[in-house]
């Protein structure tokens, strides 16, 4: 990809505030497929329009946004503002590893989702939740009203801050590995992260039993079990493997999902699932 390299180009304030502004979007295009991937997209534009001249150059680098991406949208400023420094750096570097940007985001989205819906799901949401309950059930307007401002005027001071945060963050830590040639080995680490949170969202978010049994009586032991001992999760691992393959052929999402979905009807009728 051809960058400039005449003159710098530097993202603003300015451009973080739309960056900002945009990031209250991040779960109305939410998508089974990538599922926060548009809204990721759409909030980087602001970026990418700043930094890049040509259509082919802001292709590429839309391109790289619309991968798979899913985290707390509360703290998603902080990985929008490393990823904007990135971009910025890739603009202004011809040496860049464009796959460093993806790889980065990846592997910071489940740890920092792990973060944030402890605190903001599982701690600030309840307390705000058991201020305006309290207040409400005695007929107080200002139970709403608390549980609003109790939650929201923290997520919203950190979702702005941590958009300043990121791009510090980013900025600084890019001149660093790039003055000790160590851009390689942190596209390899971030990677290799990446791997093991989507190997991670792999066990956790496909559920699949096999209830069919082996035997009878007491010594009966369902299919399921047999599978498990030998690894466990590995008829998840199976079916990510066969979708995986599927979309490697171009076959449509919709396609894969109608499949799916008859593949269970059929083996809920037959016993099988």
């Amino acid at each position: 990809m051809t960058k400039t390299s005449n003159t710098e180009l530097k993202i603003t304030k300015k451009d973080l505030s739309k960056v900002f502004w945009r990031s209250f979007q991040m779960e109305f295009s939410w998508n089974y497929e990538r599922q926060m991937n548009m809204a990721y997209a759409y909030a980087m534009i602001p970026i990418l329009k700043k930094l890049y001249q040509t259509k082919e150059q802001m292709a590429d680098a839309l391109k790289r946004h619309l991968e798979f991406f899913n985290t707390t949208p509360h703290i998603v400023t902080l990985i929008l503002g490393i990823n904007a420094a990135m971009e910025e750096e890739n603009v202004n570097d011809p040496e860049f590893d464009t796959s460093a940007i993806d790889s980065i985001k990846t592997s910071l989205m489940g740890p920092l989702a792990g973060i944030g819906d402890s605190f903001f799901w599982g701690t600030l949401r309840l307390i705000a939740t058991g201020v305006g309950t309290s207040l409400a059930l005695q007929g107080n307007i200002l139970g709403p009203i608390l549980f609003l401002l109790i939650f929201n005027i923290p997520h919203i001071l950190f979702r702005y801050l941590a958009t300043s945060w990121g791009y510090k963050l980013g900025t600084g830590f890019l001149k660093k590995i790039q003055a000790n040639g160590m851009m390689e080995s942190l596209t390899l680490g971030a990677s290799i992260i990446g791997l093991m949170v989507v190997g991670g969202m792999t066990a956790t978010m496909i559920d699949i039993n096999l209830p069919m049994k082996i035997g009878s009586g007491e010594n009966a032991v369902t299919v399921q079990s047999i599978f498990d001992d030998i690894v466990p999760k590995i008829l998840c691992l199976g079916v990510f493997g066969a979708v995986f393959y599927l979309l490697k052929k171009e076959v449509k999402p919709l396609t894969i999902l109608l499949g799916l979905a008859v593949v269970g009807i059929l083996g809920s009728l037959v016993g099988i699932f």
